[in-house]
């Protein structure tokens, strides 16, 4: 790789790419079957080069961003992948996140070469992939209630899908034709950024694609290391908690310390508590990804999504503890609920460095909701999943935002319209929980009221946080409210199910899921 580039050349590199990722994010909505995946758009794409680096990520899952370039470097080294091969991973204590998430990698041959000049993945979070409850976000206490767990292995070779493959997982799972039809759009997603590359590679040279894809990480590192000189010197302390796992243990400190010096970033959770029982563990990729996010947003411009944020980094996480578990904790939560305590807690620190940058906590839990049945009229089984929005933290010069997916989501939410007319479910409430952002200077975001009635008996599994402890306000800002979850019988009389919980709802009963709002910022005048 030369040292020369071209800015005007990078930018047009940089756009390619992106294009790529999008365009595979956009394959994978139109091809899906589950509304998770083809309204919440719960899933990410991304361009590697030929070492499995991060190039561009579309404008997905924040949570996918610094996680899946790990289930890549383990499908590299497990699997010799030849033209026309799809690797399939999602074993979280090799490669993956939690197991709903299941992702692909492909490679790209060009030129007959033995090894790939690129390569595409995706990853999606699936409706059910087995496991004690619908939805395979259970109150588990081992990875082994969670689902099928998939170490890496060809799904696809030479173009072919290798049947007994496929036919193990469905054979695991409650919805095997909404699993096999997002199995296979996710396939047509890689297909599109290899097609992508290859039209690139044919216009531009193979040398000239991969010169700039060094380029974009080198420019991405340059940009962070850029920002991370601008934070003054120093070590910087915050702390904060899970309100509980969900097995009766809690609350459960998070503990960061960052230290900043000169272009480069130590962040060291030691102090953090050992691994729990419940499902709210982490593993070491999540919380990688966690700290990559917060420090790609205190840049103050657009830069790529790529390998290069990571480089300035130093991520410590002592193994065995919540953000470092070891197998076979339980760990479904971990990738949904820690990891916004995660961007919390670094928030937290760096908003005692860099005060006139940092918004408070926002809602800080996707409140997770699965259900699953069988549809009375169809007599066939069903599985959802969704995560509920929340209110944003008040920024230092303006209010927070009501009722949306802030920091490690960015998914949207399932109309009414399609979640009635797929589920035996009625939408009895869908609006903004007034009054539920922090106060202050600059007031938190409210969150969101959401009501359900099963018209069947459905199983319902809550993993929710931010129910006891709420999110803090900065400078003097006030906290948000806590959420609430209640079931409602339809004598009226009201339970509240704390922030996890389990259980059978029948039809005219009523659930009622209230997320937090988001802090405040500074003392209200």
């Amino acid at each position: 790789m030369t040292a020369a580039w071209d800015p005007i050349t990078l930018e047009v590199f940089r756009n390619l790419f992106y294009s790529a990722a999008e365009e595979m994010g956009v394959t994978l909505c139109r091809t899906s079957f589950s509304p998770n995946i083809k309204e919440r758009k719960d899933y990410s794409c991304a361009v590697f080069d030929g070492e499995g680096r991060m190039v561009a990520q579309g404008e997905h899952m924040p949570v996918h961003l610094g996680s899946m370039p790990l289930s890549v470097e383990v499908a590299i080294a497990h699997v010799r992948m030849e033209p026309g091969d799809v690797v399939i991973v999602n074993d979280p204590f090799c490669g993956g996140t939690h197991l709903p998430d299941i992702t692909l990698v492909q490679p790209v041959h060009l030129e007959g070469d033995d090894a790939p000049t690129f390569y595409v993945a995706n990853r999606a979070h699936h409706s059910d992939v087995g496991g004690i409850t619908p939805g395979s976000m259970p109150l588990s206490r081992s990875i082994y209630q969670e689902g099928i767990r998939i170490p890496p292995l060809r799904l696809v070779h030479r173009g072919a899908v290798v049947r007994d493959v496929m036919d193990l997982i469905l054979a695991n799972v409650r919805t095997p034709v909404e699993r096999e039809g997002d199995l296979t759009a996710q396939i047509a997603s890689n297909c599109t950024g290899e097609r992508r590359l290859t039209a690139m590679a044919d216009k531009y040279g193979i040398a000239m694609v991969t010169e700039y894809m060094g380029h974009l990480q080198t420019y991405a590192e340059r940009m962070t290391r850029e920002a991370i000189k601008a934070i003054p010197d120093g070590t910087y302390h915050f702390e904060d908690c899970m309100d509980d796992d969900g097995q009766g243990n809690g609350p459960l400190p998070i503990v960061v310390t960052i230290t900043i010096s000169g272009d480069e970033a130590r962040i060291d959770f030691s102090g953090t508590c050992a691994q729990v029982p419940g499902s709210v563990n982490a593993i070491y990729a999540i919380t990688l990804s966690a700290v990559m996010y917060c420090f790609r947003v205190i840049v103050p411009f657009s830069i790529p999504s790529n390998h290069g944020t990571i480089r300035p980094l130093e991520v410590i996480a002592p193994e065995g503890t919540l953000l470092n578990a070891r197998l076979p904790a339980a760990v479904a939560a971990g990738n949904v609920e820690t990891s916004q305590r995660i961007v919390d807690v670094v928030l937290g620190a760096l908003a005692q460095a860099m005060p006139e940058r940092i918004p408070a906590a926002s809602y800080g839990t996707m409140s997770n909701l699965t259900f699953g049945g069988t549809d009375p009229h169809t007599g066939l089984d069903f599985a959802y999943y969704e995560t509920i929005a929340g209110g944003m933290g008040a920024r230092p010069t303006a209010d927070g935002l009501d009722a949306t997916h802030c920091h490690m989501t960015n998914s949207l939410n399932t109309p009414i319209e399609a979640f009635e007319h797929i589920y035996p479910l009625r939408v009895r409430c869908y609006e903004i929980r007034r009054g539920s952002g922090g106060a202050g200077r600059f007031r938190g975001g409210d969150g969101i009221r959401r009501e359900l009635e099963p018209l069947c008996d459905v199983e319902v599994t809550i993993l929710s946080d931010r129910r006891t402890h709420a999110p803090y306000g900065l400078q003097g800002g006030a906290a948000g409210k806590p959420g609430r979850n209640t079931l409602i019988q339809s004598n009226g009389e009201e339970r509240d199910l704390g922030g996890k919980s389990s259980v059978v709802v029948g039809a005219g009963t009523t659930l009622r899921i209230e997320t937090p709002g988001g802090g405040g910022y500074g003392a209200a005048r």
